[in-house]
């Protein structure tokens, strides 16, 4: 060995005698010159394949002037430098003996506040050579402590890419090296990578989060805070190699950090999020490195957790379908710093970024589906954050939660959360978005298993259809929230529903009556069928037979508070149009409702809207109102005690307009057959004078409803009426004849052919000549009118008066024609009546 020696020492000293001539040129001021002597230099020795302890020797004595041209003004001459260093370090048996010359001068190389080394290739090959000093050298580095920060201090920002990430991997290996030293300065290199955390190379981004997981580790601890908002952010990283990094880092904290039980709670919420990850990978990983966290907590606190390992191993009852239960472990670690995590979901559920709330919400599912029963004691301030994330403009954002809240409704007692929930559904905390509790009690129930959600069937019936709460507001999305309540719990419960069919069909028809989308109206609709089919139910008319007395109830309890306003108008709408026949049934209980509704002195908008649905229903009374002929018995009531007081004259365009509305049901009753003649005989004084003064409104809409009417009323009991009833019609509608309306005047001369019809035996023509004649007079004018039609209309009538006064009539013509008026008319007239029967003309004396 000792010859040995003697003879690796006889070979340096042979190395160094041979370059003593270039360690001479080092100095020299021409660049060529010292240039060559370090390429010889290299040449002589680390190329040249001397044993370990020669070169050994040799790096002892060139170490020095070597360290000297790493200042040298030539770039190519501190590159070789750098490399004959490097390939000296890499080869020697003891590196750390140079570590006295080496670090101070690189301290001051790489360490300044201006760092000296302009080139940045170079710079990068000087951090190279210092971490592969790190590498080979260990702890002997342990002295160096305070060079080796303040290099890395200045290299993790430097300008170059490059040099950060070989930084950051210098920075990991030193934190290995020497992490019974390293604790002591690492808080100083947290500022540096958190500057650099966010560069714009991914790959820097990646470098700097394993150094800053090896600078924590090996830290003190006390600069966790520092560095996990940044770490954070790094979750929403375009680069999945950054978020996959950030997710091995902090796994590795919590598996392995020294304090790692006082940050849990800020810990747990970052790797929990990656387990949502779109990157399987990262997912994959997050999972795993939680089930091992899990499982060494687990053996960790065994005794703390002796009895939950014995009896709570069985998923509770209910359990989400296709969803792997979390371990012990795992979920021990959420319960205990859910109260920690609950306020830190609050704040960020609700942040300005988008990513981040839906990343927060995602997490929420997360840790109710580890805290299970655990979150009732945390109801309060969860619901508080769920009413808030469901209002949120973001798609995401509200399906996660909704999420979450099923969730809840899964593990959480229902009487726990219902007594918190249906108080805000009565009282909304927002009066901005009132459908909030609405919307996670429709989760909640999704969540809740049949057999929980019965007993509490009729609570939650009762609270929906609560004045308060299933007609204060008209926005669609309550009406949605409120139309989704009812809709769970036909899903949930089924027919068990029978018991507050009553209730759920109150709140089914409130969205129908408010809804002012077709959309949603026909969504309720086929809810209610669905009402009808877990109850066995055939149709809807026969849920409307089970309940329409307790509806009509329902709405004649606040009768008579009602206005334009009232929902309650809407809803008699959607009862009685729905129910079709069924209403014919609850005709008297339907009338005292309408009666108390329909007086003069009630709201004349709601009194029209009144109106124009019952003159749907009366147009069809046969399969409505009267479908069980019991209509009849109530019509004249109905008339007399309904209609005539809307048809009284009062100013003013709103009671126009009622009367309109009224005239428009009249003639719908006298149409649609829901009044007998007989029965109309007997009105026909009272009625009458109503409806001919109504031939003088100043509403187009009303005179010809009105013209309508009385034509109808003739058609019906024309043949029964006296006389002196029959002269007080043809008067009005003579007036008619002259209406600004082309509609009303054709009407008007329709009625005026059903007058001239009805003449019975009872009419005495030489009686009551006059007023034929007055007719004839009046209705001749006609002849000559500007419409050509009006003219044929007239013509056909007055050869229909031809019947009744045959000679009154050819006079009345004869005098017209001698004053040259419509000779064609009148000629055809007169040829008319010259040839009807002779016994038409004799019984009519002159």
């Amino acid at each position: 060995m000792a010859a040995m020696a003697a003879g690796d020492e006889h070979a340096a000293s042979e190395v160094l005698r041979g370059l003593a001539r270039h360690l001479n040129c080092l100095n020299e001021d021409n660049k060529a010159t010292r240039k060559r002597a370090l390429e010889q230099i290299k040449r002589e020795t680390v190329d040249k394949g001397l044993s370990s302890s020669v070169l050994q020797e040799v790096f002892s004595a060139l170490l020095k002037p070597l360290l000297k041209c790493l200042t040298d003004p030539m770039e190519r001459c501190r590159e070789t430098t750098i490399a004959v260093i490097s390939e000296f370090i890499r080869c020697v048996p003891k590196p750390e003996e140079s570590l006295p010359y080496l670090m101070p001068c690189l301290a001051q190389r790489l360490g300044e506040k201006e760092i000296l080394e302009p080139a940045e290739e170079l710079r990068l090959s000087a951090v190279e050579m210092l971490t592969l000093t790190v590498e080979v050298c260990g702890k002997h580095l342990a002295p160096y402590l305070n060079e080796m920060i303040n290099i890395l201090q200045r290299t993790i920002v430097d300008p170059f890419p490059d040099v950060k990430r070989e930084s950051c991997k210098c920075t990991l290996k030193f934190a290995k090296c020497v992490p019974e030293h390293f604790h002591m300065q690492a808080e100083s290199l947290v500022k540096p990578l958190m500057q650099t955390i966010a560069h714009q190379h991914s790959r820097v981004r990646v470098s700097v989060i394993e150094a800053t997981g090896a600078v924590i580790q090996h830290g003190t601890g006390k600069n966790v805070d520092d560095v996990l908002s940044h770490l954070a952010q790094r979750l929403f990283d375009d680069s999945p190699q950054v978020r996959k990094a950030v997710t091995a880092v902090v796994g590795d904290w919590l598996l392995h950090m020294r304090d790692r039980y006082s940050y849990f709670h800020k810990l747990i919420p970052i790797l929990l999020s990656s387990i949502n990850d779109e990157i399987p990978e990262i997912r994959l990983l997050a999972a795993d490195l939680w089930r091992q966290i899990g499982t060494q907590w687990e053996k960790e606190n065994e005794d703390d957790i002796k009895d939950k390992m014995d009896f709570l191993l069985t998923p509770p009852p209910f359990y989400p379908p296709g969803v792997e239960r979390p371990g012990l472990g795992c979920r021990e670690l959420v319960m205990r710093n859910l109260g920690r995590l609950v306020p830190a979901i609050t704040h960020d559920v609700t942040d300005w970024l988008v990513p981040t709330r839906v990343r927060t919400s995602q997490l929420l599912s997360v840790l109710l589906l580890h805290a299970e029963d655990h979150s009732t004691q945390h109801m309060q301030p969860l619901l508080a954050t769920l009413y808030r994330a469901c209002t949120d403009t973001e798609r995401d954002v509200v399906s996660n939660c909704l999420a979450a809240a099923k969730l809840l409704g899964t593990f959480v007692p229902p009487a726990v959360f219902l007594k918190l929930l249906l108080d805000h559904v009565t009282t909304p905390y927002s009066s901005s978005h009132p459908w909030a509790p609405l919307m996670v009690l429709a989760a909640m129930l999704g969540g809740c298993s049949k057999p929980l959600l019965k007993p509490h069937l009729e609570q939650i019936a009762n609270t929906l259809a609560q004045p308060d709460v299933c007609q204060e507001y008209q926005q669609v999305m309550y009406l949605e929230q409120l139309l989704a309540c009812v809709d769970v719990l036909l899903c949930q419960c089924e027919s068990d529903c029978g018991s507050v069919s009553l209730q759920l069909l109150q709140v089914l028809v409130t969205v129908q009556s408010l809804s002012t989308e077709a959309n949603l109206s026909e969504k309720a609709l086929q809810s209610v069928q669905c009402l009808c089919k877990v109850q066995g139910l055939d149709s809807v008319m026969e849920i409307y037979r089970q309940h329409m007395g307790q509806l009509l109830d329902w709405l004649s309890a606040s009768v008579n508070t009602w206005s334009s306003y009232s929902p309650q108008r809407l809803q008699l709408h959607i009862i009685v149009i729905q129910s079709g026949p069924v209403i014919g049934e609850f005709v008297s209980q339907l009338m005292l409702l309408l009666r108390s509704c329909l007086q003069p002195d009630k709201d004349p908008e709601m009194r029209m809207s009144t109106f124009t649905m019952l003159a749907k229903l009366l147009l069809d009374a046969a399969n409505t109102l009267d479908s069980q002929g019991h209509f009849s018995g109530e019509s004249e009531k109905f008339l007399c005690d309904v209609l005539l007081p809307n048809l009284v004259w009062h100013a003013g365009r709103t009671a126009a307009a009622v009367r309109t509305s009224a005239l428009s049901c009249l003639l719908a009753l006298l149409h649609g057959g829901a009044i007998t003649p007989g029965q109309l005989l007997c009105l026909e004084e009272k009625l009458s004078p109503h409806v001919l003064s109504a031939l003088e409104e100043d509403s187009q809409m009303s005179r010809l409803l009105a013209c309508r009417s009385v034509s109808t009323i003739l058609r019906l009991i024309g043949t029964s009426l006296h006389p002196e009833a029959l002269n007080k019609i043809y008067p009005e509608l003579l007036k008619r004849l002259d209406d600004s309306s082309e509609e009303v005047r054709s009407v008007a001369l329709q009625a005026l052919g059903h007058w001239l019809s009805n003449l019975t035996k009872d009419y005495n023509p030489e009686l009551w000549a006059p007023h034929l004649q007055l007719l004839f007079q009046q209705l001749l004018l006609h002849l000559d009118d500007p419409d050509a039609s009006v003219q044929e209309q007239v013509l056909e009538i007055l050869k229909k008066g031809s019947l009744v006064h045959p000679v009154l009539l050819k006079r009345e013509v004869e005098a017209v024609r001698d004053k040259q008026r419509c000779p064609l008319y009148c000629d055809q007239l007169l040829q008319h009546i010259s040839s009807l029967p002779t016994e038409t003309t004799a019984d009519c004396p002159e």
